[in-house]
Formats: C-alpha cells, structure tokens, sequence
C-alpha cells in the first residue's frame, strides 16, 4: 500500500502520455502532463481511480508472492529425489538449498501469469478513471465518477467478459515482468553473497543482507520489470481504453490490430511513451515492496 501511494501520480501521468492521440497529442512529455494535470483537476487528479488498484495491489502483491513461494515449491519437488523430498520437508525456508537464477526466473514468471488474472480487471478500471482529463475522455456522453461507476458501466455494456479487455498484453506484460522482476531482485542478492562470503570466511544467506542491500536489489528488479516490456504495456492501455479515446463505431481493436496502428501512427517511439518516468518511479516502489516482503519473512518464516 505504500508503494502504491508513492507511485501512483507517476502512474496516471503515465497512462495519459500512452494512451494521448499521436496525431494530436494532449502532452507533450511528463512535466507538461503533471502541470495540466494538476492545472485543472487540482493535485487530487493525480490519484484518480486510486481505490481500485490500492485494494486490487494488495491482492495483486498477496498473490505474486504467494504464487513465487509455491512455484519455488514445486521446483523443488519436480527437480529432487523422493529422499531428498522427505528430507526437505523438516527444513525452514531459510535452510533450504538454493535453486538456480534460471529455476527462479520460471517461479517469477509463474506467478506473474497468476498475478494477472486479479489484475487485468483492476487495471481496466484504473485505466479508464486515469485517461479521464476535463472533458476529453468521454464514454457515449459518460463522465465515469469512480471505480463503482466503471464496474456498473463495463457489467451492463459488455458482461463479465470486459473486465478482462487487454488480458493477454496483462499476461504477457506480468509473466515476462515476473521474470525480470524477480530474476533481477535475485542475482543482485545472489551477487551480494557472492561478494560478502569470502570477506567474511562464514555461509552468508539472503537473510544477512542489509536494507540497503535488499532495497538496492528490489530497486533494479522493479526498473527491469517496467524497462523489458513496456510496449506491451502501452498496448495493454490503449486496449483498455478504446471506446473512451476512439471515434464511435471504431470498435475495439485486437492485442495485434492497435500494435500494428500504434507502429504505423508513430513508428517504435510510439510504444514508449512514458517509459522514461515509469522505470524512475518503479526504482523505490519496488525497492520498498521487496525490503517490507524479506523482513516480513524474517519476523513470520
């Protein structure tokens, strides 16, 4: 929840920036953003729709790294005898043998594709309340004036089935991101202990890392996670988007139609619009998620 409360402004500037006509865009970078925005709908414009990925992050947080312990889990069973099984059994996870970087990039990406199914809907509603600037973003002559609004806009126009608009951008974007998330988070660590062990002459394990250090590794796996597929996520928010920024009649657009006419309107450049402001906020977002989640485990095992 704290993560989310810092990074959220950043997100709705970044939302506005990728989801803006290229032909006519409303920005022209992130300060122009951030000054229009809070030009005209005050600083409370920055939070707009927060309600919605502030319950839908704990969840989404509960289930990634719930889903990480389990994949990790069932690695283990998978890749190990039934002896050792038995034998794994009666160790604390701290004790346990270290899988590979490769074994825990899978369980990132693993929990990443779970992640997903809670998110999709989540960010759909954010989204939607986020591109809302003044009078520019209109739905058949809706003003959406908050999360339950949305929720009562998308059942009664498109059925349960439209809360998972842009699913498979979400997918892939919380798989591939799962994996560097979590993947850079654990070779950072893993090169901590590589470093301290020999300074030291004992075992140095994950849990004698400093904050610091944890921050330092959760910060560089946030910055991966938003750098590595950050067109998927353009796409993703122009999907969940459509029927607010398109002409009527238009139609919704397939994950591969809107990256075709994202392309054409604005060649590559145009799948990274706001990427910039996104991975610098990503930087303590992730590094305070990563510190709260490893001495949370410390204190609970």
């Amino acid at each position: 929840m704290i993560g989310k409360f810092v990074e959220y402004p950043f997100d709705t500037i970044k939302v506005r920036l990728q989801t803006q006509p290229l032909d006519h865009p409303f920005f022209s970078g992130p300060w122009d953003c951030f000054r229009k925005t809070v030009k005209q709908e005050g600083l409370k414009g920055l939070f707009t729709g927060m309600s919605s990925p502030l319950i839908g992050s704990m969840v989404e947080n509960a289930a990634l790294f719930v889903g990480y312990r389990q994949v990790q889990r069932m690695i283990r069973d998978y890749s190990t005898m039934a002896e050792e099984r038995e034998r794994l059994q009666h160790l604390s996870e701290d004790e346990l043998p270290p899988l590979s970087i490769n074994q825990l990039i899978l369980a990132g990406a693993s929990s990443g594709a779970i992640a997903s199914f809670v998110l999709t809907p989540v960010e759909l509603i954010k989204c939607k309340l986020q591109v809302q600037l003044g009078s520019q973003a209109v739905i058949q002559g809706v003003q959406f004036t908050g999360p339950f609004h949305v929720i009562r806009h998308v059942m009664q126009t498109h059925g349960l089935a439209g809360f998972y608009r842009g699913f498979l951008a979400t997918l892939l974007r919380e798989a591939g991101g799962g994996a560097f998330w979590f993947g850079a988070y654990e070779y950072t660590c893993a090169q901590f202990i590589k470093y301290r062990q020999p300074q030291t002459g004992e075992m140095v394990l994950k849990k004698d890392l400093s904050a610091p250090e944890l921050m330092l590794g959760g910060a560089l796996g946030g910055m991966a996670y938003n750098a590595s597929l950050f067109p998927v996520d353009v796409i993703k928010s122009q999907m969940q988007t459509d029927e607010q920024l398109l002409a009527a009649g238009t139609g919704q657009r397939s994950f591969f139609r809107t990256a075709k006419e994202l392309y054409a309107a604005g060649g590559y450049r145009a799948f990274y619009r706001g990427c910039g402001i996104t991975v610098a906020r990503s930087a303590p977002t992730s590094a305070i998620i990563f510190l709260t989640y490893e001495l949370l485990s410390r204190h609970f095992g």
